[in-house]
């Protein structure tokens, strides 16, 4: 009989940073790659905010909604055996409002049967945070560059070079453990800070453009796949070309049928 396949959870992930094993991380959106990165041993999926740029075409993640990452999430659940999957709480669905924040990471539970849910920010939004994880929702935290606060930062540039700005990261940091997030995710910091916050902290600190020293990694799938040639910053390496590929095949598949080659007879029902 085939052995029951394990989920990864909050404390395999905590695990995981004590025994110095890097957790992977990749986006996920939709069912049929999400099933995918499951199979290749993916430990967390995360249904990013990300969704509003790559699969929606906004310039920014401010303007997907919270139906609309239920919606994502749903699909990567019903595909994610042994992953964990958390999902973006959207933007507008936890600053400034603790109660609604609640109610919001409650529908994103409930309604897409995920399993931890992402903030962005520290202090400004540890009142949410608190309540989320008192109704025991677990939480990811996210500092760094959050790009749901992209048009306060006036760009996409590395976050907390200079020393009040990184103090403020450390502290960030430190009180989002304290509070019980599960781990964070450092979004394009330097290195070094990265290295001490993820040294200093007793929980997972996952890096997307913060270094080699995080206890683990993420990517949006879209730009490791090459399927997002506009996207191009120093971290991104790009693990296929599947642009081209879609492209080759696209072409190929218009030439047959203009050329009557596809379908073939031998494609065909009698």
């Amino acid at each position: 009989m085939e052995g029951k396949i394990k989920r990864i959870t909050t404390r395999t992930l905590a695990e995981m940073k004590v025994r110095r094993e890097p957790i992977v991380m990749l986006t996920a959106y939709d069912y049929t790659f999400a099933r995918l990165l499951d199979e290749a041993g993916i430990e967390v999926l995360l249904v990013g905010d990300s969704a509003s740029n790559v699969i929606a075409g906004h310039e920014t993640t401010l303007p997907i909604t919270l139906d609309e990452m239920i919606y994502h999430g749903k699909a990567v659940v019903r595909a994610a055996r042994r992953a964990m999957v958390v999902v973006d709480m959207p933007f507008g669905s936890y600053q400034g409002d603790s109660k609604g924040a609640l109610h919001a990471a409650i529908r994103i539970m409930k309604e897409s049967g995920a399993h931890a849910v992402k903030v962005e920010g520290g202090a400004s939004v540890i009142e949410s945070v608190q309540r989320i994880i008192s109704a025991g929702i677990p939480v990811m935290g996210h500092l760094g560059l959050t790009p749901q606060s992209i048009y306060q930062f006036g760009g996409y540039r590395v976050r907390a070079k200079e020393s009040s700005e990184a103090e403020r990261l450390r502290q960030d940091a430190r009180l989002l453990a304290e509070v019980g997030v599960f781990a964070i995710v450092l979004e394009k910091i330097p290195a070094s800070l990265a290295k001490e916050v993820s040294e200093s902290l007793p929980i997972p600190t996952i890096g997307i453009g913060a270094g080699p020293y995080c206890d683990g990694q993420v990517l949006v799938l879209h730009d490791m796949l090459g399927l997002n040639k506009a996207f191009s910053p120093r971290f991104l390496r790009r693990y296929a070309d599947l642009a081209a590929s879609v492209s080759e095949a696209c072409t190929q598949y218009i030439r047959d049928v203009k050329n009557r080659d596809f379908p073939s007879l031998a494609e065909s029902y009698e």
